[in-house]
């Protein structure tokens, strides 16, 4: 397997691995899947700012994670939101593990310090919503520092959603500006992506 980085080009592609996630799950709170032209403009906003990376596999995507804005205000440049998905029966093989270390990498190199994820989260698990989803980013370090109550309904149920954080860099002072991923030194984006590619994940 190995870690790179997503072009517009793979938005067909991708959007079939999301695909199952807003058809059969709460996992997404979207209702509508995209169309495949919305999908690829969603990757050209994200990757001109952030790492937006797929795990391939004999040519074939198996997942995909990357990171967007947290929140639109200056103070919290540093601060990025990140997201995983990885291709449905393929859980549990290490994939979102070894997606989460390269945006990780690549998000340290911009100068990013914190990362948050936001998760849904059932009153109990259901054919639609488990808690699987927090296990995986509790396993890469990240922690619940709060959450939603009965805040989002999808089929006809309500569902809580959890934050989670992780922090890659603590500071008590202003870090070094942040780098738009796509002014990032394209040399280190493939030397982080094959140090990836060349270490094993559990998870």
């Amino acid at each position: 397997m190995i870690i790179r980085t997503v072009t517009e080009k793979d938005a067909n592609e991708l959007l079939e691995i999301y695909r199952p996630y807003v058809e059969d799950t709460a996992i997404t709170f979207e209702y509508d899947v995209p169309s495949v032209e919305e999908f690829a403009e969603r990757i050209r906003r994200i990757s001109a700012n952030y790492p937006y990376v797929a795990a391939v596999e004999n040519g074939e995507i198996q997942g995909y994670a990357y990171a967007g804005v947290f929140k639109n205000r200056a103070a919290y440049d540093w601060s990025v939101e990140v997201t995983v998905y990885v291709k449905k029966g393929l859980h549990r093989k290490g994939i979102g593990a070894k997606l989460y270390s390269a945006l990780e990498k690549l998000l340290a190199a911009q100068h990013i310090t914190n990362l948050y994820a936001c998760v849904a989260y059932p009153e109990k698990e259901d054919e639609y919503l488990t808690f699987d989803s927090v296990k995986f980013h509790e396993k890469m370090g990240y922690t619940i520092i709060g959450t939603f109550h009965r805040c989002a309904f999808k089929f006809n149920r309500c569902y809580h959603m959890v934050w989670l954080e992780k922090i890659l860099t603590r500071t008590d002072i202003t870090p070094l500006p942040v780098i738009p991923f796509s002014e990032l030194d394209k040399a280190l984006i493939n030397k982080i992506c094959r140090f990836v590619n060349h270490i094993g994940h559990y998870y």
